[in-house]
């Protein structure tokens, strides 16, 4: 038996949010050896319960509100923001806390609950390694200037042949594997990372350089950060022989140099440190268990976010043209801008769907006078957090 204490001298009961790769593997991993003190309560899916395979079959259900009176704490991990949304405004309305594997759904809509329930990223993906990362560094004494991602390819605009094969090749959804070919997934990420730890961006897109020499490149980001942009930044780097991880660049007190050079972390004046794994959701029962034991989220979007992801288009797309999805589309991609630099911004998230109003060119960002978007549920709640950076017609009702 883990150390987690139990809910009421029973199991604690997690109801999982959606059937995907995610929910499949996490389920597992709660029916694991070591998690004799959880238990898998429902797992709530909108497809045909008969149809699926899934390790907790026999929990299937397609009613939220019996997911949500049966568990002790929600595990959302559906990939859809506007699913999320329903799913955590009932989970709050219930008292019950939610853990995530959704960063598409912190960044387009989260900020709208921070504060109203306990809402947390998993440790995991690579938000939730950056924020448990955060906390050794911070505890060890570094000034973070750099809040690193990892990623091994890059490719922003795939074919459909392209990404069928390799979505089959990985067990993945179509849409899952476009996401992380074109970018969308990481420039979600940062802006995640970079909104809940105070930090910000230093242009559209993140600097996202391909280069190889990764801690060299670390340093050189910090630099950029501390000399450039004044501040804390959220970036990525595409290297070919680093395992996809996270890392954190920055400085420390000068009177350690002579112990950090001993500890191999060079003559600074930047450090870095690194995880160089992810493992997803063998590392999501940690948070899991943070929760339970009343210690707070470890990592979302902030009440007052300061950066989106912006729909840019990857091709001319015509008047007309109906988006069915924005995150992992083969018309649009996503990227990281600043509020303040992009009024007006549609961010992707919200796509779900729309139809132009008018013609955009490749490379463009998308506005809110430029869709129509006819499901209001998530619409609302995007455009109030946007409000700050929209113009003055498209704010208009």
């Amino acid at each position: 038996m883990s150390a987690v204490p139990l809910v009421e001298g029973r199991r604690a009961r997690i109801g999982v949010v959606g059937t995907g790769f995610v929910s499949r593997s996490l389920v597992r991993a709660l029916r694991g050896p070591r998690c004799d003190d959880l238990e898998v309560s429902h797992v709530l899916t909108r497809r045909d319960a008969h149809a699926l395979e899934h390790p907790a079959a026999d929990r299937l259900t397609r009613s939220l509100d019996a997911l949500v009176d049966g568990c002790d704490l929600v595990f959302e991990c559906s990939g859809d923001p506007k699913h999320a949304a329903a799913v955590v405004t009932r989970a709050f309305e219930a008292g019950r806390p939610v853990v995530t594997l959704d960063a598409e759904f912190h960044v387009t809509a989260g900020s709208h609950f921070v504060g109203r329930g306990l809402l947390t990223e998993a440790e995991g993906d690579q938000p939730g390694v950056l924020a448990a990362l955060r906390e050794r560094v911070l505890d060890m004494g570094f000034e973070p200037l750099v809040y690193g991602n990892m990623k091994g390819f890059l490719n922003l605009d795939p074919t459909p042949a392209e990404m069928a094969r390799w979505a089959q090749r990985q067990g993945l959804s179509l849409a899952q594997t476009v996401a992380a070919t074109d970018g969308t997934k990481i420039q979600i990420e940062q802006a995640l990372v970079a909104n809940a730890f105070g930090a910000t961006i230093s242009r559209r897109g993140l600097e996202g350089w391909a280069r190889d020499d990764t801690e060299p490149a670390a340093r050189d980001l910090a630099r950029l950060a501390d000399e450039q942009v004044g501040a804390p930044i959220a970036d990525f780097l595409v290297s070919r022989t680093q395992v996809p991880g996270v890392f954190i660049a920055g400085t420390h007190d000068p009177a350690q140099a002579e112990a950090l050079r001993y500890f191999k972390l060079g003559d600074g004046p930047y450090y870095v440190v690194t995880n160089p794994q992810h493992l997803v959701t063998l590392e999501a029962v940690r948070t899991v268990r943070r929760v339970l034991r009343g210690d707070g989220p470890l990592i979302h979007n902030s009440a007052r976010p300061t950066v989106s992801v912006a729909a840019v288009a990857k091709r001319r797309l015509l008047a007309g043209t109906r988006i069915e999805r924005g995150i992992g589309s083969f018309q649009v991609r996503g990227e990281a801008v600043r509020f303040d630099e992009a009024p007006g911004h549609v961010p992707i998230g919200v796509l779900q769907p729309a139809v132009l109003r008018r013609t955009v060119e490749a490379g463009e960002v998308l506005q809110w006078d430029d869709v129509e978007l006819p499901d209001p549920a998530l619409v609302d709640i995007v455009r109030a957090l946007c409000a700050p950076g929209l113009t003055t017609s498209a704010a208009a009702p």
